[in-house]
């Protein structure tokens, strides 16, 4: 496979990741028309991400019969329509409408009553894939998220565009659902982009094209701008974002309040709201799906290491420590297996999370295969709490040495600078299908 790009001015494949010629309309690689370019694309690192048609796209993946009918998943016939697949919405169903018209609209609709806790599981399995590209990640609900990638470049090896292109394939292999990215400077903007192209959609709008992409759309797509507000705009003969654009900040707030001030700015493109995550993280984890089931635990170990050396990495990066090593493990007939080892202190080092999870490793090794090897933290404590000096094992401090002076080399020539004998030379089993 073509090399993944990471040259901002050429763009990417969203399909195979790619570079995208600039003068071919399909990919040159795979022939996919699914291309991303944009003049900013290097420079943007803001954006919403949003499931496509989440509570159907749930049951169609567990019920394959549902695949290629209309579905709507609701409160029975008296109650209203929760949401519904693409294949319904193009029959006239929508979110909201009440069951009875959605059944007069698309007569041969599957209906399925919710299952809220299972939509709860998915949608935390997306979120902890969000959290393992940053730590700033603002859920809106169940199934979207802002998450702001500034500064994560380093950590990927990779401009957030493209970050955010193998999250969406990610999702897609691993969850069994797909997701639209909206990409952008700032929040307005990014989810305006997240519904621009759905489903599997990946847009983006950058500084320069702000005001003029905007000025020809509907006042309704300005954040807060409901009905009864459009109404009152509508009297007062304001119906396209263009017409803010001309009208002075003073005029709008005269008219409209702090609402006035809102409507000056978003029709600017101006949105300063920081990306603010909701809770701080309860666990540090990264997993890796192989593409071939693995039993041998000399196959195994080289994969728990690397696993190690990332969730230390960013444990590092966020001034954290966690003191319980958790292992996952998921069987070739997908049960999944956790393993615990509480510490006696906490640790952020790649050293110690490798050597508990692989005591744990070891017990597991009994020839059964693996799809899936994940290791982690929880417990989370502050950085400065990790890792005091352990008088029953002197050498671990110089361990501790080491490692630091490896962590500065891969931060000065990048993650590949330096191996350790566990994963030298060892080729790569583990090409994963997702790696969080």
């Amino acid at each position: 496979m073509t090399a993944p790009v990471n040259d901002p001015a050429a763009g990417f494949c969203r399909d195979c990741l790619a570079p995208a010629a600039p003068a071919l309309r399909r990919c040159a690689a795979c022939g996919s028309p699914r291309l991303v370019r944009h003049p900013e694309l290097g420079g943007l690192s803001l954006a919403h991400i949003d499931c496509d048609a989440f509570y159907a796209a749930i049951e169609k993946r567990d019920d394959p019969a549902l695949r290629e009918r209309p579905l709507i998943i609701g409160g029975g016939r008296r109650g209203v329509v929760s949401t519904a697949c693409y294949i319904a919405r193009i029959n006239g169903v929508r979110s909201a409408m009440p069951m009875f018209k959605a059944l007069q609209a698309c007569p041969e609709a599957v209906v399925l009553k919710p299952d809220m806790e299972k939509y709860a599981r998915v949608g935390r399995e997306v979120r902890d894939m969000m959290r393992a590209l940053t730590p700033l990640v603002e859920p809106l609900s169940i199934d979207e998220a802002f998450l702001d990638l500034a500064g994560t470049e380093r950590l990927h090896g990779a401009m957030p565009a493209l970050v955010l292109a193998r999250f969406a394939r990610a999702v897609e292999r691993e969850i069994g659902i797909t997701v639209s990215v909206g990409l952008s400077y700032c929040k307005f903007l990014a989810k305006v982009a997240s519904d621009m192209d759905k489903p599997r959609g990946f847009s983006v709008i950058g500084r320069a094209e702000a005001q003029g992409f905007l000025a020809d759309k509907p006042v309704t797509l300005v954040w807060g701008v409901g009905k009864a507000f459009a109404e009152t705009l509508a009297r007062d003969g304001v119906t396209r974002i263009g017409q803010l654009q001309r009208m002075e900040r003073g005029q709008l707030i005269a008219r409209y309040g702090t609402m006035g001030d809102r409507l000056y700015r978003l029709a600017r493109g101006e949105d300063t709201r920081a990306v603010v995550a909701d809770h701080a993280a309860k666990s540090v984890s990264s997993e890796t799906t192989f593409d071939r089931d693995l039993a041998a635990l000399e196959d195994l170990v080289p994969v728990l290491r690397r696993q190690a050396e990332r969730v230390a990495a960013r444990l590092k990066r966020a001034g954290l420590a966690g003191r319980t090593v958790v292992l996952k493990l998921k069987t070739a007939d997908f049960r999944s297996r956790t393993r615990n080892r509480r510490l006696a202190d906490p640790t952020r080092l790649a050293d110690r999370i490798f050597a508990t999870g692989l005591e744990m490793l070891k017990r597991e090794a009994d020839g059964t295969r693996f799809r899936l090897l994940g290791i982690g933290v929880a417990e989370l404590a502050p950085g400065e709490r990790a890792d005091p000096p352990d008088l029953v094992d002197p050498l671990a401090q110089k361990r501790a040495a080491a490692e630091g002076a490896v962590d500065a080399l891969r931060e000065k020539f990048g993650t590949a600078a330096v191996e350790t004998g566990y994963t030298f030379g060892k080729g790569r089993p583990d090409r994963p299908q997702r790696e969080g």
